[in-house]
């Protein structure tokens, strides 16, 4: 028989093997332990031709069950109607089963030639018959309990592998509107100064958003890519600020070849200390980067703006929500010792 599908449509039950080897063996095995041969001898034809009624009994009673069973659990649940669930499933296997077992035989010891019908036989047979079709039941329910538990473990993972990738998607989309506003806003400011420099700012501008739309895609990037595109962003910012602006990075560069980290996060990271702190040659601001235990720091000397407008938060917030999607950890933001604000980015060490 094909694979059939009950109650959940997504929950598949393929019971041949199963059928094929328990309605022999219920078969075989019951008429001989409850005495329904009697004094036939196994060079008796009826003998063997016993086994086959029998098989054919055990046949009829396994898939009349089934049938019972299948049709009950489209109907009933047990997280529904746990009561009325039990109660038919009781009724079914017990006056189907007995009626069964009690005619087919009587109908044995007819065609068999015994004397008399052996009650005390049919009885045992029929005890031993409900008793078997309710362990046999409690198999089967079980086996649908626990497909139809993984079916929605494993729906609710895809659900939350597809939430998550939307979130991914939403929050890199996120990135774009805010760096073009805030580099318009720069490209402004060079223009009414400087259009040579505007002009170098626009190219520049052009190559960091390049990365930015080829990298859309990615999950995780090299650190040394990463930090190649950071030092195209920090050529960009130059020629607004000039020597006001300074980034150094404390570590050695063979470490960049051993991580991964979420594209652009660092470029967030710095955007953050650009966006909030007095840039000038009266105040100029370095920022540095180090690395220390699988984790990138990016810090600066606060010198907070005094004309800082509205911000909308989302960069930090935006760039916590991905580390925490695609690494499963969160970034650490804090202001160290009142004067210095540091950024601490988890990164993903690269498997040898």
């Amino acid at each position: 028989m094909p694979d059939t599908r009950v109650n959940n449509p997504d929950v598949k039950l393929n019971d041949n093997l199963i059928r094929l080897l328990g309605i022999p063996f219920f078969g075989l095995v019951i008429p001989n332990v409850s005495g329904l041969f009697g004094d036939l001898e196994v060079t008796d034809p009826k003998y063997w031709l016993g086994y086959i009624y029998f098989i054919a009994l055990a046949y009829m009673i396994w898939q009349g069950n089934r049938y019972l069973l299948f049709r009950t659990r489209k109907r009933f649940t047990w997280f529904d109607k746990p009561i009325e669930k039990l109660i038919l499933l009781l009724i079914n296997n017990i006056f189907y089963t007995s009626p069964l077992t009690v005619g087919w035989l009587c109908m044995w010891y007819n065609l068999a030639g015994f004397e008399k019908v052996n009650w005390s036989s049919i009885q045992l047979v029929v005890l031993i018959n409900v008793i078997c079709v309710l362990f046999v039941t409690h198999v089967y329910e079980t086996v649908f309990m626990v497909k139809e538990q993984q079916g929605e473990q494993l729906k609710n993972a895809e659900l939350s592998r597809a939430k998550a990738e939307a979130e991914l998607a939403a929050l890199k989309n996120q990135i774009d509107p805010h760096f073009m506003f805030n580099s318009l806003n720069s490209l402004s400011y060079l223009i009414s100064k400087d259009q040579k420099r505007a002009s170098q700012f626009t190219d520049n501008l052009a190559e960091v958003y390049r990365y930015i739309l080829s990298q859309k895609d990615q999950t995780l990037v090299l650190l040394e890519d990463e930090l190649i595109f950071t030092h195209k962003y920090t050529e960009l910012l130059h020629l607004r600020f000039g020597n006001a602006l300074m980034f150094k990075k404390h570590f050695a560069d063979h470490l960049e070849k051993k991580y991964l980290i979420p594209p652009t996060s660092v470029f967030v990271a710095l955007e953050n200390a650009v966006k909030h702190n007095e840039i000038s040659e009266q105040f100029p601001l370095q920022v540095d980067i180090d690395m220390k235990e699988d984790q990138l720091t990016i810090s600066n000397k606060i010198r907070a703006k005094r004309n800082l407008q509205h911000s909308s938060k989302i960069g930090l917030k935006n760039l916590d929500e991905r580390f925490r999607i695609v690494t499963g950890k969160n970034i650490v933001s804090r202001v160290n010792g009142g004067e210095t604000f540091q950024v601490h980015l988890p990164l993903i060490p690269l498997t040898s």
